[in-house]
């Protein structure tokens, strides 16, 4: 027989436990032992998304008009995003036919009348081209001299396209014009890494591998060639390729001489390079889905500058003259400093567009009337369930300073006031926000953190699981009808929000620590340091397909735990499942209550550095099922009655 644990659990005993379902309708059986309520559909989600796009176009009047619809996915994505992942021959070819580009106003296009659908009189047709829609979301046009589209990676069909003389012309001259700029470009990029030497070369690689490794999916492209960390077509290091694979392209180009580096990998570590100058890794997600060329490049730096320089203080910086790789890499260091002056003056915040996994940096305005609105409805709520007082959140947050110790004690039901602050909170958002669901996220035993933080005892800290954080869920009582009515199946998709947000909570701490060779071994993400708002992101992630995810607010919080700060240590997160997307003032409003939830938990944390402890023993999938169905744990079990499934 096994010997015994430390909780005097046999290793036999323990598995046994493990096999246990958490899920709240099934609490107490063998995981497995029950047939999923739902089972997954390979068109749900993004395939189900570009077979309706397609169907849509195909409805559509003009061939402008069908463009557009794929271009934004049928309003889903912004038709910028689409229109920069072009190959140079397919911008060209859609200028020319359709007069849409992503560059500048000025930009030469063609006259009124000289689409295909409005040819004038007697201009016959030269060529007979195609537009399609491809398995990635990408629109993809054929062009003369490359043949017809490969149907096996296509949705739907092809639509035939006519091209004139005139659109021929215009073609070429836009070709002739992209091939003279991409020849200057790579030769420039050349130069540039030249200049850094092999050791400085292999430095870049090093970082970029990082990036890959330490941020979310995403896919970028050169021309037809696709680089991605993302699922099965991964040539990036991430979560299939480890540091050092040699299929990661990365890693393959270390140590090789410049000239046999192609020009595709050369531009893809100058344009990596300039994106995490410009604000560290995360920026390299503000470039998914696109070209990553210098062109894109400096475009999205310069509407960058121009966001930042229109924030009040700092030193405005200036554009470039020229963009070449050094004015564009001194430019990224500007901008890298100006951000930090302007995320003093303004609110920094990210679009997140999930058909496409793009993100969009965004200078939010000022709160407005519904931010405000809002944050005193929340002020009304707060005040009502807890003992603080104060006409602002932000006064709630000085009123809770002032006297914390109820922090630490029971109250409400709860064995903390920090349980009770969070779970209060929480459940007033979902009322306020017309939120289908709110959660906020944290650490079970801060004593315990602290302890091994004092210790130095980082190995032991990438080790805990993540049954070592929580994640308070509430959802609102009518989100039941996105599950068929069913409390309980409501109760398991709230369950299997809050076991994610655990698996991000141990995902992101690992982030904060010292980088010994335990810490840098240890999977994990940059934790996140400004909020989001993200719109259709029911699309690739099979867990937010499943569970509805469709609109969401995250905003993450730092908390100074005995003298060391965490990033995203706690976030608030509110979410949608259908209707109306969340906005900018929305996101205003959340990050006011989640700097609450984040100061009282920092609160918390120098009480438990003092001698007082505080843990969290709430949360767990009985007390959602308790909570969200207002029955006995004990009685989830299919064993004791039928579950009402979600159509």
């Amino acid at each position: 027989m096994s010997g015994l644990t430390e909780r005097g659990e046999t290793r036999r005993q323990i598995n046994a436990r493990k096999r246990i379902s958490r899920r709240p309708s099934r609490l107490g059986i063998p995981a497995g032992t029950v047939k999923p309520d739902r089972e997954f559909d390979p068109e749900a989600g993004f395939p189900g998304l570009l077979k309706r796009t397609w169907q849509r176009a195909e409805e559509a009047a003009g061939l402008r008009s069908f463009v557009e619809v794929l271009l934004t996915l049928d309003g889903h994505v912004p038709a910028d995003v689409q229109l920069r992942a072009l190959t140079a021959a397919e911008e060209a070819a859609l200028q020319a036919l359709c007069g849409l580009t992503w560059r500048t106003p000025d930009t030469a296009a063609p006259a009124a009348g000289d689409t295909l659908d409005e040819r004038p009189d007697g201009d016959e047709t030269v060529f007979l081209g195609e537009i399609g829609l491809s398995s990635s979301g990408r629109i993809v046009l054929s062009v003369p001299s490359q043949g017809p589209l490969k149907k096996d990676d296509l949705v739907g069909g092809v639509r035939r396209v006519s091209w004139t003389d005139r659109t021929l012309r215009a073609y070429g001259e836009r070709m002739q014009a992209a091939e003279a700029r991409l020849k200057e470009t790579v030769a420039d990029c050349r130069r540039w890494l030249d200049e850094q030497g092999p050791v400085g070369r292999d430095e870049l690689l090093t970082q970029a591998r990082e990036a890959a490794l330490r941020t979310a999916p995403f896919v970028l492209y050169q021309q037809d060639r696709q680089y991605t960390n993302f699922r099965q077509a991964n040539n990036l290091t991430g979560k299939t390729l480890w540091p050092g694979h040699p299929d990661c392209v990365l890693s393959s180009l270390r140590g090789l001489p410049l000239e046999l580096w192609s020009d595709h990998d050369v531009q893809l570590i100058v344009c990596l390079t300039l994106l995490i100058r410009s604000a560290g890794f995360g920026r390299v997600e503000e470039a998914n889905g696109t070209q990553l060329t210098v062109d894109h490049v400096a475009h999205m730096l310069e509407r960058i500058r121009q966001g930042y320089n229109g924030v009040p203080g700092g030193t405005p910086v200036p554009p470039v003259a020229r963009p070449t790789v050094a004015a564009l890499s001194d430019l990224a260091v500007a901008l890298r400093t100006r951000r930090a002056e302007a995320g003093r003056g303004a609110q920094l915040y990210r679009e997140i567009h999930g058909a496409l996994m793009h993100k969009i940096e965004r200078v939010a305005q000022a709160p407005g009337e519904r931010a405000r609105a809002r944050e005193e409805a929340m002020v009304a709520r707060l005040t009502e369930r807890l003992p603080l007082t104060g006409t602002t959140l932000q006064e709630l947050g000085e009123d809770l300073a002032a006297a914390p110790g109820w922090l630490a004690g029971p109250i409400g039901g709860f064995g903390t006031g920090l349980e009770h602050l969070v779970h209060e909170t929480v459940a007033a958002v979902t009322e306020v926000f017309e939120a289908d669901f709110t959660m906020s996220r944290g650490m079970r035993s801060l004593p315990a953190l602290i302890e091994a933080l004092r210790e130095d005892r980082w190995p032991e800290i990438c080790d805990w699981d993540i049954t070592r954080f929580f994640c308070c869920v509430v959802p609102s009582p009518s989100a039941a009808r996105h599950y068929g009515g069913s409390a309980a199946d409501l109760a398991d998709a709230a369950w299997a929000m809050s076991s994610r947000m655990q698996y991000n909570s141990w995902h992101f701490i690992a982030g904060n620590l010292p980088r010994t060779d335990e810490v840098a071994a240890r999977d994990h993400f940059v934790p996140p340091t400004i909020p989001d708002v993200a719109f259709y992101s029911d699309q690739h992630h099979h867990g937010h397909v499943n569970n509805k995810v469709r609109f969401s607010i995250r905003s993450p919080q730092a908390v100074e735990v005995d003298g060391r700060v965490f990033n995203g240590f706690i976030d608030l997160r509110l979410l949608r499942c259908a209707g109306t997307p969340f906005d900018e003032q929305d996101l205003l409003a959340a990050h006011r209550v989640s700097a609450l939830v984040g100061r009282a938990t920092g609160l918390a944390a120098a009480l438990a550095a003092a001698g007082t402890p505080v843990e969290v023993t709430a949360f767990d999938s009985p007390w959602h099922w308790s909570a969200i169905t207002g029955g006995d744990p004990a009685s989830a079990s299919p064993a004791a009655g039928p579950v009402r499934r979600a159509s």
